[in-house]
């Protein structure tokens, strides 16, 4: 296929024609003020395939799929569905149309159960108990069908990231849309429940459901689609069949050059113990011990990485130690103050002894979407003196301040006063990481650094991470990405169920042995520490 090229299943001289496609987008446009979101997008997508869309963040792949479920109107350009022009003004013409969206950042209820979320929208008239007990029953069936077991009866606030993301994809087949459309869905799943979702994908497609699948994860792209368009710059750049390309030309297509990623690069001593924990327990509000007797230390120049399933304590660890969960039991040592139930910490007093913290869930935690780029690039800092004039913000320094901080991460658009919900998730990421590694911290708290982020910007943020450790600067990271965790970490932590069960060297880890690890498999793991993680 040649660069721009639409994909419409073709034909056969003298066949019959073939039919029009699922979904097809006709020179679409979209503009957010002065930034240029889609620029003439023509796409076509054949019915009962799945098809890719790549590109870096920014690229505009999100707004052309949000365009597509309603959430916006294009500027000009036409939508077309089984070949008929529609318009979609709202997500309700889009599932009247038959499309179904499984979103990046999640749209659940939190304070509904999952049988009310999925029901929400999709009720049958004014009684609600006979809309309920339906859904119960088909959400029953659909948990059975395609492995996606979650409580129906749980609070959706309440549960782990993943099984959030089991809820969204649940929502979407309740509604057995004919074209689903999946923004990241594995970015916060484990390999195994991604495998789990790719099954369900190739099952939809082998019953003619139209897939439109958006990942950053190129592997992803080989292994599932059947084509992929790759944008940049708002564009379609190129269309391939996924068995006339490889990751490598993806990649390239992506970011305009070549891309280098995986590099360990050269081994380095560690300096003194920066953090010490010992015996850190950590309990929730069911009184259930989300993070039990660990003990661990990290050293000033090193990267210790913890390996595991999502919900097995990473995220209450990281929490604990930046001073937002309070300790129930044990104690640990940062910068030469000791923390304990006793004594507890505090997320101002962490920051201001050089302890950084980037939090997995970028949306609660670590922006206000409502805020500008320039408010959230101080959030947590906002009562530094250099900011403030007389007890109000210097607005222009403020702009400035962000400015910098956009060129020295490559945040874009480089707009300090776009609001922090319009950039797209990767770029909100980096101008997280921007905002707590500006500060030069002594010890960096990281969780799932790169989570929906694309090729390019995951090679400029573990390179940051590098140089980061190199100057000092003592590191702890929590991913589930197993790649990531594999090229980045001097030491692996693997945790299950709220323990450290194992220790690896980050240069002689193989995907395997984690992976048992994680699942407390492996040989001599189950019920110890490893001597190397105890204190």
């Amino acid at each position: 296929m040649t660069e721009g090229e639409t994909v419409t299943g073709g034909g056969v001289a003298g066949a019959a024609p073939s039919p029009p496609p699922a979904i097809e987008f006709r020179d679409i446009s979209k503009a957010f003020g002065q930034v240029q979101a889609n620029r003439a997008v023509s796409l076509g997508v054949p019915k009962g395939e799945i098809h890719g869309i790549v590109g870096e963040n920014g690229a505009g792949k999100s707004t052309l799929m949000s365009i597509l479920y309603g959430v916006y109107e294009a500027d000009s350009g036409e939508v077309l569905v089984n070949g008929k022009p529609v318009r979609i003004r709202s997500s309700r013409d889009a599932i009247d149309c038959g499309i179904g969206m499984v979103h990046q950042h999640f749209m659940l209820v939190d304070n509904f159960t999952v049988l009310e979320n999925v029901v929400l929208g999709a009720e049958e008239g004014a009684l609600i108990e006979s809309s309920i007990e339906k859904a119960r029953a088909e959400l029953a069936r659909l948990e059975e069908e395609y492995d996606l077991r979650v409580d129906q009866d749980a609070v959706a606030g309440d549960l782990p990231v993943g099984q959030q993301q089991r809820v969204e994809i649940l929502k979407a087949l309740f509604r057995g849309a004919e074209v689903l459309v999946l923004d990241e869905p594995t970015g916060v799943l484990t390999p195994q429940e991604a495998k789990q979702l790719f099954r369900i994908l190739d099952a939809l497609k082998e019953h003619g459901t139209t897939i439109i699948l958006i990942t950053h994860k190129l592997r992803e792209i080989m292994a599932v689609t059947n084509s992929v368009s790759v944008m940049r710059g708002g564009e379609i750049v190129a269309v391939r069949r996924t068995q006339d390309t490889s990751e490598e030309e993806l990649a390239e297509l992506m970011v305009g050059r070549k891309v280098r990623t995986g590099e360990r690069g050269e081994a380095r001593e560690a300096g003194d113990v920066a953090l010490k924990v010992g015996g850190l327990t950590v309990r929730d509000a069911q009184d259930v011990a989300r993070v039990d007797n660990v003990s661990f230390e990290v050293k000033a120049g090193e990267i210790v990485c913890i390996a595991g399933v999502s919900g097995n304590g990473q995220s209450e660890l990281l929490q604990a130690l930046a001073g937002i969960m309070p300790l129930n039991n044990g104690e640990f040592e940062a910068m030469g103050r000791s923390f304990s139930p006793d004594h507890p910490a505090n997320p101002k007093l962490m920051r201001e002894l050089g302890i950084a913290h980037v939090p997995e869930d970028r949306i609660r935690m670590g922006l206000i979407t409502d805020f500008v780029a320039s408010e959230s690039a101080i959030l947590g800092y906002q009562r530094d003196p250099s900011f403030l004039n007389h007890m109000l913000y210097r607005m222009d320094y403020l702009f400035g301040h962000c400015r910098k901080l956009m060129e020295n991460f490559d945040v874009r658009p480089r707009d300090p006063s776009l609001r922090s919900a319009n950039f797209s998730g990767g770029n909100q990421q980096k101008l997280i990481l921007a905002r707590e590694l500006e500060r030069r911290p002594d010890i960096l708290l990281v969780g799932q650094p790169t989570r929906g982020v694309d090729i390019g910007a995951i090679e400029f943020i573990h390179r940051q991470l590098r140089e980061y450790r190199d100057a000092g600067c003592a590191i702890l990271l929590v991913s589930v990405e197993l790649d990531e965790v594999m090229s980045l970490a001097d030491r692996i932590l693997v945790m299950f169920e709220g323990r450290i069960v194992g220790e690896v060297d980050g240069r002689t880890a193989d995907e395997r042995t984690l992976g048992l690890m994680m699942a407390n498999a492996h040989e001599g793991a189950t019920d110890r520490v490893t001597e190397e993680a105890r204190l």
